[in-house]
């Protein structure tokens, strides 16, 4: 009978769940390190606010394990200064972050919306992030999930350097482009638009293509599935959760919101995370798909070489996501 006791009790602290701010056991901790997927997220962050808004979920989250950052596009070493100030501030600065190739849009500007956040952090000499990812996956054969966040520019360089070595990744989870659903409220205010460029593909078209062709398992979030607002309440909620991540979340979305006259974020770069982690929150279809000279996305007919999620919850979504950062 004691013996059926102790089993009971075995599998009930095995199984429980663990509320936020509790101690979990360190064997449970080894448990979930070991079972972690081992991740790069490789991010535009300073931009839009989501880029932050991705890395802290994944931050929150004891199924993945961050390898490390990568940044990407426009002026790369201020993006990285962010990122290090941002992790350090969230209690995670044993994080590395790599700096990516400085590319910059043929016209036009970018509106890098959270620089004074990154610029207080003091410049350091930081690894270059090609360098960084192709010896991630070296080191981790057919085990790295690459998040990808932002333009594919540090992608289409660790293909053109090592096609062999970046076709080792375990998966690339992007964020990009647009199949049936343009920007809501771009050209009708009142309703989903029809599919148009999407900025991570538009930025940096030949680097996109690359990814699409490379050969790694490719699972795609385009505007058709990521426009999930995070609205007042959940901002409220959020903001008042009183952490070190919650904090620097909260800085950085006023920066982000004074620098651009926004309001309401959309939750583009988080879904992808989200997906990463708990797939069931955005169901997948096998499509074959083309990205064109104008940076659109097309579909055709063919062998897949994607999986897409055209569809998510946006209601299971942020409860995921609110459950994860501050807790039921």
């Amino acid at each position: 009978m004691r013996l059926w006791w102790m089993g009971v009790i075995v599998v009930w602290m095995l199984g429980y769940s663990v509320q936020p701010g509790m101690a979990v056991p360190q064997a449970q901790q080894s448990a979930q390190a070991s079972a972690s997927q081992l991740v790069i997220i490789d991010t535009d962050i300073g931009d839009d606010i989501d880029d932050a808004f991705a890395i802290g979920l994944a931050l929150q989250s004891p199924e993945v394990k961050i390898l490390g950052i990568t940044t990407a596009w426009g002026n790369t070493p201020l993006r990285a200064r962010l990122a290090e100030r941002f992790l350090r501030e969230a209690g995670h600065a044993e994080i590395p972050v790599a700096v990516g190739p400085e590319k910059y849009p043929a016209k036009g500007t970018l509106t890098f919306s959270q620089a004074k956040y990154g610029e207080r952090e003091p410049e350091k000499k930081l690894p270059g992030a090609v360098e960084f990812l192709l010896e991630q996956i070296r080191q981790h054969p057919g085990e790295i999930t690459l998040i990808a966040i932002g333009p594919e520019t540090n992608l289409g360089a660790a293909i053109d350097r090592d096609a062999e070595t970046f076709r080792n990744l375990k998966r690339v989870v992007l964020m990009g482009g647009s199949l049936y659903r343009g920007y809501d409220g771009y050209a009708y205010p009142t309703g989903p638009t029809k599919p148009m460029p999407e900025w991570n593909i538009l930025c940096d078209v030949d680097a996109a293509r690359k990814v699409f062709t490379s050969g790694v398992p490719l699972f795609v979030m385009p505007l058709d599935s990521t426009q999930i607002k995070l609205q007042e309440l959940e901002r409220a909620r959020l903001f008042a959760h009183g952490s070190g991540l919650t904090d620097a979340l909260t800085v950085l979305y006023h920066e982000w919101a004074f620098g651009t006259r926004q309001e309401t974020p959309t939750m583009f770069d988080a879904v992808a995370v989200g997906y990463a982690i708990r797939p069931e929150l955005c169901p997948m279809k096998a499509m074959r798909l083309r990205i064109e000279d104008d940076g659109s996305t097309k579909v055709e007919e063919g062998a897949a070489n994607a999986q897409v999620c055209l569809k998510s919850d946006s209601d299971a979504f942020l409860e995921f996501y609110m459950g994860r950062v501050v807790g039921r």
